[in-house]
């Protein structure tokens, strides 16, 4: 019987590719770069399914490209914002994510950076490899303390809780959280402290972490508005998506110190970092990393491949988004 053909975008975990190979006809990716627009719309011309990243811009004018054979797209991430979904609905192709298996990597990779900008680490090290470190000195790169203070998170999903559950049991802090569908029952039963109001959650915070999906209504959430009622010296961490901030309003407040530092695994155009804010000492930056650990990427994958599995078996398939 012939096999399925899927075409997968990029390089996965070994384990990932070989449950590919065996299951399907699959079209693995040999040098690791993007397909581009040309190259997407060639697998979905030549595919009956496609395995996506977020780096690939699946357009409702790439959808609608002719010849189309694909019905489905099986997302590799928790995010789709990539996809026009609305486009691939109307067009009977079925898009799926992969959700749930990279939370407690995440919500890790949250805290990481929530310590390293509160320490000045980032400058630290520069300074250490530079040669410039002199020793030892009372006042030298002093940061701020973490355990005890308030921190604030934007989106309370399951990494926006997880997030929670580290900070309040492991340091100590005050979690206050701003959720649409937050209510005040649940809130209770995670210990923290629901706010309705997102503004005023900017303005009581030491930390704020944002853990929003990107979407038309947050997109950005902070806006040049909203980071104007950030109480001065707060620290803002993001590990959500780039977009959901006003990235030139958060390079102001950074060089004003309303911000006064930031820890950011995402950006608004990346790859592409604005030069502005890589020569920001006070801006600790991580290339996109916040699930890559090798237990969260292959559990991401094999849930891409049951998805897969279950469209071309007739079955339901377990995480469908259009």
């Amino acid at each position: 019987m012939t096999r399925p053909i899927v075409t997968v975008t990029r390089r996965l975990p070994a384990a990932v590719e070989q449950q590919l190979k065996a299951q399907f006809d699959a079209r693995l990716s040999a040098d690791d770069r993007p397909l581009g627009t040309e190259g997407l719309a060639r697998a979905l011309a030549e595919s009956d399914a496609v395995v996506s990243t977020l780096g690939d811009p699946l357009t409702s004018a790439v959808l609608h490209r002719v010849p189309r054979r694909a019905r489905m797209i099986a997302q590799f991430g928790v995010g789709y914002d990539n996809i026009d979904v609305r486009a691939a609905a109307a067009l009977g192709i079925t898009v799926t994510n992969t959700p749930g298996v990279l939370t407690e990597d995440t919500a890790d990779a949250t805290i990481l950076l929530l310590l390293a900008a509160a320490r000045r680490a980032s400058e630290g090290a520069r300074e250490l490899r530079g040669g410039q470190w002199t020793g030892w000195r009372p006042t030298h790169n002093l940061g701020v303390r973490v355990s005890g203070k308030i921190l604030g998170i934007v989106g309370f999903g399951r990494i926006g809780r997880a997030v929670a559950d580290r900070a309040r049991l492991g340091f100590g802090m005050h979690v206050v959280a701003w959720s649409r569908s937050l209510s005040p029952e649940a809130a209770r039963d995670a210990g923290v402290a629901l706010e309705t109001d997102l503004t005023s959650l900017l303005g009581r915070c030491d930390f704020i972490s944002l853990h929003v999906p990107s979407t038309p209504g947050t997109r950005p959430l902070l806006t040049a508005e909203r980071i104007e009622s950030i109480r001065p010296g707060t620290i803002l961490v993001n590990t959500a998506r780039g977009d959901v901030i006003d990235e030139t309003a958060l390079i102001s407040a950074l060089r004003s110190g309303r911000v006064a530092a930031a820890g950011l695994d995402v950006f608004e155009r990346e790859p592409a970092i604005p030069p502005a804010l890589l020569a920001l000492p006070n801006a600790v930056l991580l290339p996109h990393i916040g699930s890559a650990t090798i237990e969260s990427r292959t559990a991401m994958g094999l849930l891409a491949v049951a998805n897969l599995e279950a469209f071309f078996a007739g079955r339901t398939v377990p995480n469908h988004v259009a």
